[in-house]
């Protein structure tokens, strides 16, 4: 017997394959990314890791799943409102000095 010869590999056997489309729309990216925190985010958007209560998590959660919205937009309505209570209060918020 003749040894076989198995290097082609699955190409080999089925033959040359169209490519396939891609689907979906396409990556349109004119956001300018400074910091890595920002890849893969909208404009305006940039990644944060906070530490938080369970349980307040969980009631994120609920609150996202019920009102069928993404736990970053709760989230981020309720900073809205808390930044909008701070400054009707105090003023506008003063930047950070950078050193």
């Amino acid at each position: 017997m003749s040894k076989k010869n198995f290097t082609g590999g699955l190409s080999s056997l089925l033959g040359d394959q169209p490519e396939k489309p891609k689907r979906g729309r396409p990556v349109t990216q004119t956001k300018e990314i400074t910091k890595s925190s920002q890849e893969g985010t909208k404009e305006n958007e940039t990644r944060a890791t906070f530490i938080i209560n369970e349980e307040l998590l969980d009631k994120l959660k609920a609150i996202a799943y019920w009102d069928r919205v993404l736990i970053k937009d709760v989230v981020n309505t309720a900073l809205q409102e808390t930044v909008a209570k701070y400054e009707k209060k105090n003023g506008d918020i003063k930047p950070i000095p950078k050193k």
